[in-house]
Formats: structure tokens, sequence, C-alpha cells
């Protein structure tokens, strides 16, 4: 199930981009188990999905809810700021990862994998505990109407 179809009236953009989170880290653990297991066709379909999902979720976050968020708090050079250059680290991260598996470099892939992971881990613990939850307060009214704009194209990513 993707996160759009578990979408309830009712639910945070807490919840919401959370549930996205796993559904990536879903992603990731395939594309790295198939890689493991030198299953290069599956790798590459597993990786393609979960660098486009991943992708898209960024794209949801910096061009619909950090706007909002800075609008509504004020604040432009706080979290909004250290989770786009973030974003930026795990998309070059993803990039060398996708220039590993074309070049069927196990190893490399694997090691540039654990190097993503941690920086996916401490990424989303700090928009889990922090910056998603500001958001709730900030955007309280917005929550529903912003929460089905980011889910509006979320099939988008997954046919990739």
């Amino acid at each position: 199930m993707t996160p759009t179809q578990g979408i309830k009236r009712m639910e945070s953009i807490s919840h919401y981009l959370t549930q996205e989170h796993v559904y990536c880290d879903d992603l990731f653990a395939e594309a790295e188990n198939d890689v493991d297991q030198g299953d290069w066709k599956a790798a590459e379909q597993a990786f393609r999905l979960f660098h486009a999902t991943t992708l898209h979720h960024f794209t949801k976050e910096e061009e619909t809810l950090f706007p909002a968020f800075e609008m509504a708090s004020r604040m432009t050079g706080g979290p909004t700021y250290v989770m786009r250059q973030e974003h930026s680290q795990m998309r070059d991260a993803m990039q060398a990862m996708a220039d590993a598996l074309a070049g069927r470099d196990g190893e490399r892939y694997l090691g540039l994998s654990e190097t993503l992971l941690m920086l996916m881990r401490q990424h989303n613990m700090k928009e889990e505990q922090m910056l998603y939850r500001m958001c709730d307060q900030a955007l309280r009214g917005e929550a529903q109407s912003l929460i089905a704009r980011m889910g509006a194209d979320q099939a988008v990513a997954h046919e990739a």
C-alpha cells in the first residue's frame, strides 16, 4: 500500500510524511537486498522505484510543505534550510549508487548504501521528531489541504 492509500480525513502532516519515510525505507532495503544477492535486474527495478519515490518525497517537502511552514512560522534559515541541504547530500549519494548499480559494482553500491542509510536515519529522525511536529502546530488549519496537495500526484512516483 502506498502512503496516499492510507490517508484518513484527520491525518496529521507528521503521520502522512512519516508513513512515506517507512515506504521509502522499505524500498531502499529491497534494492540493497537485491544487490547483495547479485540479482541485478531486480536491484535496478527496486532502486529505480526507491530513487523516484524518495526524490518525489523531497519535492513534496521542498515545494509544498517547507514554503507553507516558512510562511506560517516566518523561519526561512532554520530547520527547512538544514533539511534542504541534507536532501542535496542524499541526492548526491543516490546518484553515486545509481552509477555503481549501472556498473554492476555491488561492493561500491553497498558501501554507499551504508552511508545513505546513516544520512536517511539522521535526517528522518530530525524531521519526524522536530520539523513535522512544528509543521503540525504551525499549519494546523491547513494540514488537510497540504496533505491533499502532496498526495495528489503520489501515483507519479510509483510508476517509475
